[in-house]
């Protein structure tokens, strides 16, 4: 059983938790970067199949690479939009890959566990759920540890795996900005920018049946 404080502390955590894209040059200590890892791999998943790894990425030449990556598919997508949200989406700042002082690169195996996991044979996106378990996680404990966290969606895989040397079988999931920040927004960035709303709970919620 938990406390009070204790589960106060947890919802505190989890809706003051943003994704975030401006960082502090300052160095984040070994230590709390592995009790983050740690979390991250105490994760949930599906058949206990923990696909996950982690590349920790310190090197400023590697980092910027990766930034390449970023801001590449970042320009692709664009072309996406009509001309204002376009103009709107080329303003967001949506990485800082080369400001945080640490990435992280989270992987996802398929192969991990053999043909048969226990889960997986019916839904094989479990081995990617479980990775964003693990994710989220890892976000969690970012946030109680008073650090920024900025999860970088926006390139392709390929890049990545040319970069980081990953196997080719292996997917890059996601490319995790660590670091300080004196700039924790209120809302999610995308929010305050205008460019989406929180959508109503009550609106997302049905009974029995979908639709009821």
């Amino acid at each position: 059983m938990f406390t009070e404080f204790e589960k106060e502390a947890l919802y505190k955590i989890i809706y003051t938790r943003r994704d975030i894209r401006t960082f502090l040059s300052d160095p984040v200590p070994d230590e709390i970067i592995m009790r983050l890892l740690d979390a991250a791999h105490h994760g949930p998943s599906v058949g206990f199949m923990q696909p996950w790894n982690f590349i920790v990425v310190t090197s400023k030449e590697v980092k910027e690479r990766l930034a390449w990556a970023a801001d590449k598919e970042r320009r692709a997508l664009a072309i996406h939009y009509e001309e204002n949200r376009q103009d709107h989406f080329l303003s967001l700042k949506i990485e800082g890959i080369k400001e945080a002082p640490v990435t992280i690169c989270i992987t996802c195996d398929p192969t991990r566990g053999g043909s048969h996991v226990l889960g997986r044979n019916s839904i094989p996106e479990t081995d990617i759920m479980s990775t964003a378990c693990a994710i989220q996680n890892m976000w969690l404990a970012a946030c109680a540890e008073g650090l920024a966290m900025g999860w970088v969606s926006f390139y392709k895989k390929n890049d990545v795996r040319d970069i980081l040397n990953i196997p080719p079988h292996i997917d890059p999931i996601a490319l995790i900005s660590i670091g300080y920040t004196d700039q924790y927004p209120s809302m999610p960035i995308l929010e305050s920018a205008n460019w989406e709303k929180r959508k109503s709970l009550k609106d997302l919620i049905y009974h029995e049946t979908w639709g009821k």
